[in-house]
């Protein structure tokens, strides 16, 4: 580690990944046990869920899957209650669990839609923040990083999606700066089009190839969670209430 003179010592600490089955969630929870972190998967995909406990066991570290719905409360609860009670702490949440939702024009958005998107993008990053947090303030020591999106400027087809990551980008910034002096931190990540799940069956192989953007591609899942992996390490010692772009371009 760097010589940072407000840095704690590393330690092998225990993350819990919301959405970690796979996508930037997996990728995050790998690139976390290969720093040594013993890793939460906390997904709705057992199959995925358990494959990443495998690759996670195989780098030398523990891993658990907890099959949990990020909109129930009391599920949340007691998937961070089972975290702790088999590892004995809780200090890093990542939250990357979230729904894209229709792609229509508004007047086609039943609140239906509306409210299935908001309980997932907005009430399971609450529900897991207010489970979690009280653990990292036991232990003196906390990061948490949730996934935003450039969407939140606006998107005339994706308004439930636009307005959940809006609100998240508001959560990090209001939660930020209120446990900071007991060094629990609260940052967000705004990737540009990762290949994942969610972004690749939207487009053509030729868009894919070639789509446009200043650098002429679309990220690695893993080049996200090198930026995640920072704002949950020792490292971070001075960065709290942001949201990091990582969207390989400006604006």
């Amino acid at each position: 580690m760097p010589n940072l003179r407000f840095a704690a010592p590393k330690e092998r600490r225990v993350a819990l990944v919301t959405g970690g089955a796979r996508g930037l969630g997996g990728a995050t929870a790998v690139r976390l046990a290969e720093e040594g972190r013993d890793v939460v998967i906390a997904d709705v995909l057992e199959k995925e869920g358990q494959e990443r406990v495998a690759e996670i066991e195989a780098l030398g570290q523990k891993a658990l899957f907890v099959n949990v719905d990020a909109t129930d409360e009391s599920a949340v609860q007691a998937s961070v209650k089972q975290t702790v009670d088999t590892f004995g702490r809780l200090d890093i949440l990542v939250c990357c669990a979230g729904i894209l939702g229709w792609e229509k024009p508004f007047e086609e958005q039943p609140v239906e839609q509306f409210d299935k998107v908001m309980k997932i993008n907005v009430y399971g990053v609450y529900h897991f923040h207010q489970a979690a947090i009280p653990h990292m303030l036991k232990g003196g020591w906390g990061r948490c990083v949730t996934i935003t999106s450039g969407a939140r400027h606006g998107g005339p087809t994706q308004v439930p999606y636009c307005v959940s990551k809006g609100a998240v980008y508001s959560f990090v910034g209001s939660l930020g700066n209120a446990y900071s002096k007991d060094g629990v931190f609260v940052n967000g990540v705004e990737p540009g089009r990762a290949l994942t799940d969610m972004v690749v069956p939207r487009f053509s192989a030729e868009h894919i190839a070639a789509p446009g953007n200043p650098l002429g591609r679309y990220s690695d899942p893993e080049e996200v969670a090198e930026v995640i992996e920072f704002l949950c390490s020792e490292r971070n010692t001075y960065t709290t209430g942001s949201v990091w772009s990582v969207k390989g371009a400006t604006g």
